[in-house]
C-alpha cells in the first residue's frame, strides 16, 4: 500500500511543475524586491569605504502624520544592510540611548549639527536617513541617503516606490511608557524659575539635587529600590523665546542623573514673566508619565512671582495633573504670607500637593561630615572599574570626569551624596550600562558573549576570552567591595548630618521641603522609607 502512494506521487509530479518546482524558493514580494535594490545602490555608494559604519535612523512621513510606516522601512533597510559584507551597523539599544540623551526624535528632519553630534556619541561615519511620501493609498515613496557625520556631505542616495503594507493614522496602536515592569519607579519633574532673582534658588537645587534622589534611593517598594526619573525646566527667563512663554525643557524624564546635575549647573539667570500654569500644563503634557495609579508621580515647581501669571490658568493646568495622578507640589522662594497671597497653596492644594515656603538666600545649608574625604577617595577608585565602550563610552566617560570636578568644586557634602547615589541607585548601573560594559554586566543587560572586541578600550582588544573574562571579574568585585564601603559611611555620615542639623537653627531649604514632601507622597503610593 505504501509503496502504490508514493508511486502515485511521483506520477503526478510533471502535473505540479516537476520536482524543481516543489524546490523553487518563495518568491519576494514587490516591496522587498525595491527595498532590496534601494539598499544595494546605497551600499554602492559607499563600497570605497570598507568597514564603514552606519547608523540607519527611522524615516519620517513629510506630512509628519503618525504612522508605523517610519519604523517599518528602518527595520527592513537594517536587516537588508546588515547582510552587506563591507558595511557595519550601530547596535539598535545604542543608537536608541543616544538619541534619548540628544533629546531627539526617533524619526524627524536631522540638521548637519544634529548628525554631527549624533555620529561622534555613536561612532558612526554616517546614518541613513531619509522620507516617506505617500503617492497612493497603498503605496508610498522612499527616499533614503547615506549622510557622512563628520562633515554632513551626502554620500549616496536612492529612492524606491513600496506597497504599504503598515497602519497609519488612528489605527495605529502606540505603547505606553515603559514603567520598567515589576520594577518600582518615581518620576519627579522640576520646574524652576530662572529670572533675576533666583540665583539662591537655582544654587541650592544644584548643592541639593543629590540628597535629594538620595532619599528616594532609600525608599522601597515590593521589595525593590526604585528606579527614579527626573525632568527638569526652566521658566521665567527672557532669554528664552517669547513666543513659548519664556519656558524651556532642560530635560525629558531621565535615569541619568548626572545630566540632570549638569543641566543646572548651566543655568543662568536672567529677568522675564513667570507663567506657573503654562509651565505646569507643559510638564504634565510634554512628558511621557507612566500610565500606573501606583506610580509616585510628582511635580515641584518653584518661584517668586504670582502664580496666576500667564494666559494658562494654573487651575486648569494642575486639573490635568491630577487627571493622571501626578502630585503638584509648590515652593515660594519668599515669606509664608506672601506666598500663600499670589496663590501657590492654592495651586498645590487642587492636586493634593503639599506648600512650602523656602529662603533662597540661606548659604549655610550644607554640613560637612567626617566620612566625606574617605567616600571621595572611594569615588575616584569607583572610576578605575569603568571600561567604555566605544566612542560613545568614551565621550561619557569624559563626560562623568567633568561632573566629578563640578560637583567637588560644589563642596565635600555634595560629592559624598552624588557618591552614595552611585553606589546604591539600580538607576545609576541602568544609565551607565549603555556605554560602560562593567555596569552592563553588573545589570544583566549584557552577556559575556556579546562583548564586541572592537568597542573595547584598545589596551584590552589583544586579550583572549579567559584573559578578559579574569580582568573584567576582577573590575566587577573591584567595584562591589568599593559600593558596600561607600554604603556604609554613608550610613554612618547621615546619622551624624542629623545630630548636627538638631543644633542649628531651623533654615528652611529646597531640600527640606522636598525630601518631607516626598517621603508623605510616596508612602502614600505603597513606598517604604528607612526611618
Amino acid at each position: 500500500m505504501k509503496k502504490t502512494l508514493i508511486l502515485t506521487l511521483l506520477a503526478l509530479l510533471p502535473a505540479w511543475g516537476g520536482a524543481e518546482a516543489l524546490q523553487q524558493p518563495k518568491k519576494e514580494s514587490p516591496s522587498a524586491r525595491e527595498l532590496s535594490a534601494l539598499a544595494d545602490k546605497l551600499s554602492d555608494g559607499v563600497k570605497d569605504r570598507p568597514g564603514i559604519k552606519l547608523a540607519v535612523l527611522a524615516f519620517a512621513y513629510t506630512s509628519e502624520k503618525p504612522s508605523e510606516g517610519p519604523v517599518v522601512v528602518q527595520e527592513r533597510l537594517t536587516t537588508l544592510l546588515a547582510q552587506k559584507k563591507d558595511v557595519t551597523l550601530i547596535e539598535r539599544s545604542l543608537m536608541k540611548k543616544v538619541m534619548e540623551e540628544l533629546n531627539l526624535q526617533a524619526s524627524g528632519a536631522m540638521n548637519e549639527e544634529t548628525v554631527k553630534k549624533l555620529g561622534k556619541l555613536l561612532g558612526a561615519d554616517a546614518v541613513v536617513t531619509g522620507t516617506l511620501n505617500d503617492t497612493a493609498e497603498d503605496e508610498s515613496e522612499v527616499n533614503a541617503r547615506v549622510v557622512e557625520t563628520e562633515t554632513g556631505k551626502i554620500l549616496a542616495a536612492a529612492s524606491a516606490s513600496v506597497k504599504k503594507n503598515w497602519k497609519d493614522g488612528a489605527a495605529v496602536t502606540v505603547k505606553p511608557p515603559q514603567d520598567f515592569g515589576a520594577k518600582p519607579l518615581v518620576q519627579v519633574a522640576v520646574l524652576l524659575d530662572t529670572s533675576n532673582s533666583m540665583d539662591g534658588l537655582i544654587n541650592q537645587a544644584r548643592s541639593q539635587v543629590w540628597k535629594i534622589v538620595n532619599e528616594l534611593v532609600s525608599s522601597e517598594k515590593s521589595g525593590s529600590k526604585p528606579l527614579i526619573e527626573v525632568a527638569l525646566y526652566e521658566y521665567g527667563n527672557s532669554a528664552l523665546p517669547m513666543e513659548k512663554g519664556w519656558i524651556r525643557r532642560v530635560l525629558p524624564f531621565t535615569s541619568d542623573l548626572d545630566s540632570v546635575a549638569k543641566e543646572l549647573f548651566a543655568l543662568k539667570t536672567n529677568g522675564g514673566d513667570e507663567y506657573c500654569g503654562q509651565v505646569i500644563k507643559e510638564a504634565v503634557d510634554g512628558l511621557k508619565w507612566s500610565p500606573k495609579a501606583d506610580v509616585y508621580k510628582a511635580i515641584f515647581i518653584a518661584g517668586n512671582e504670582p502664580f496666576t501669571q500667564g494666559a494658562v490658568s494654573f487651575q486648569e493646568a494642575v486639573a490635568k495633573a491630577k487627571a493622571k495622578n501626578i502630585f503638584v507640589n509648590t515652593i515660594y522662594c519668599g515669606s509664608r504670607q506672601q506666598g500663600l497671597a499670589e496663590q501657590w497653596k492654592a495651586g498645590a492644594e487642587l492636586a493634593e500637593g503639599d506648600y512650602a515656603n523656602i529662603d533662597q538666600s540661606a548659604q549655610d545649608y550644607a554640613i560637612a561630615a567626617p566620612q566625606d574625604d574617605k567616600i571621595a577617595q572611594l569615588s575616584t577608585r569607583l572610576n578605575d572599574t569603568y571600561v567604555a565602550r566605544g566612542a560613545f563610552g568614551q565621550s561619557k566617560m569624559a563626560a562623568k570626569k567633568e561632573m566629578d570636578s563640578m560637583t567637588l568644586g560644589a563642596g565635600a557634602s555634595v560629592a559624598s551624596e552624588r557618591a552614595a547615589f552611585k553606589a546604591a541607585a539600580p538607576a545609576a548601573a541602568q544609565a551607565e550600562s549603555s556605554w560602560d560594559v562593567v555596569s552592563a554586566l553588573e545589570s544583566g543587560s549584557l552577556k559575556r558573549g556579546e562583548i564586541k572586541k572592537d568597542q573595547l578600550p584598545e589596551e584590552l582588544r589583544a586579550m583572549d576570552k579567559a584573559k578578559l573574562d579574569k580582568y573584567l571579574d576582577e573590575k566587577l568585585t573591584e567595584r562591589k567591595k568599593i559600593k558596600e564601603e561607600i554604603i556604609r559611611l554613608q550610613s554612618e555620615r547621615k546619622a551624624y548630618i542629623a545630630v548636627e542639623e538638631k543644633k542649628k537653627s531651623s533654615v528652611n531649604t529646597l531640600d527640606k521641603a522636598m525630601i518631607e514632601t516626598i517621603r508623605k507622597q510616596a508612602t502614600r503610593r505603597g513606598y517604604k522609607f528607612a526611618q
